[in-house]
């Protein structure tokens, strides 16, 4: 399954700022805009996959999983 999120992105100064704005947390400073935008990427992946398993360890054992769609 591939999710689509929305990266906000701007210039200031000598940078390039952004963040993904339905992932508290995910923002990141580069020089360029290409540079940013892949970072984004291997951020986001990152704090993915830490929800994931966060999750996981919370529920503990005898848990189910569901796909759900919104």
């Amino acid at each position: 399954m591939k999710n689509n999120f929305t990266a906000v992105i701007k210039q200031d100064g000598d940078w390039w700022i952004g963040w993904v704005k339905e992932i508290p947390g995910v923002n990141c400073q580069e020089a360029t805009r290409e540079e940013l935008l892949q970072t984004l990427r291997v951020t986001l992946r990152e704090a993915l996959e830490f929800n994931r398993q966060d999750a996981l360890d919370a529920a503990g054992t005898n848990y189910e999983e569901e796909l759900i769609a919104v």
